[in-house]
């Protein structure tokens, strides 16, 4: 007989929340799946997709709490053009005296992702921007998927982006997740951009 499945409680995020977010974002960096093993160092993910959105917009973040760890979050910020500016000032450029650039031969994932920590989080400069200025990243573990659990935590920061007075927000997906991708279109995001091979981009109006 299977277990039933633990409860897990939406909530908002919390400073001792921030090691479990970045383990969540190693252990889905694999498109999805288990990426602890492509990285020597466990934190480097998490300082690009994680810590500049905890940091900087904690009161977009949500994150899904089980019995003994978190299980799951949303990271959001409201104002991409803000944001790239604000992560650029208070977070990358404190970060890459720590992460120097490796050589351009070295194709390990820890080398590229020092590259995205000197690349920063620049905003699309497409013409959908102002239309989708939000961006968010959401990940959950495999004990928290198929619950309708990534639904509940979109609504919660679709919830505080409209107070905020968002239009729409948008995000990116790699192209070697195309669950992912059938997944946002079925929750009704349109997709605004496509670099074939490499990822989408799409949006979600919040109007």
């Amino acid at each position: 007989m299977s277990q039933p499945l633990r409860p897990l409680k939406l909530r908002s995020y919390a400073p001792t929340d921030l090691a479990a977010i970045y383990d969540i974002c190693l252990r889905t960096a694999d498109a999805g799946g288990d990426g602890v093993h492509l990285y020597q160092d466990p934190w480097v993910l998490g300082h690009r997709y994680a810590g500049p959105y905890a940091a900087l917009e904690p009161e977009f973040c949500f994150v899904l709490e089980g019995s003994e760890r978190v299980e799951g979050y949303i990271l959001g910020v409201p104002d991409s053009a803000r944001f790239a500016r604000e992560s650029e000032a208070k977070w990358f450029s404190l970060l890459r005296p720590l992460y120097l650039l490796l050589p351009e031969t070295d194709k390990s994932e820890d080398a590229q992702a020092r590259r995205l920590i000197h690349a920063g989080c620049p905003a699309p400069s497409a013409a959908w921007l102002s239309q989708y200025p939000a961006h968010l990243h959401i990940d959950l573990l495999p004990s928290a998927q198929g619950q309708g659990l990534g639904r509940a935590l979109m609504q919660a920061l679709w919830a505080a982006l409209r107070q905020a007075g968002v239009p729409g927000v948008h995000l990116g997906v790699g192209a070697g997740n195309p669950k992912a991708h059938a997944f946002y279109l079925h929750l009704g995001f349109t997709e605004l951009e496509k670099v074939e091979g490499r990822f989408w981009t799409l949006g979600y109006d919040l109007r």
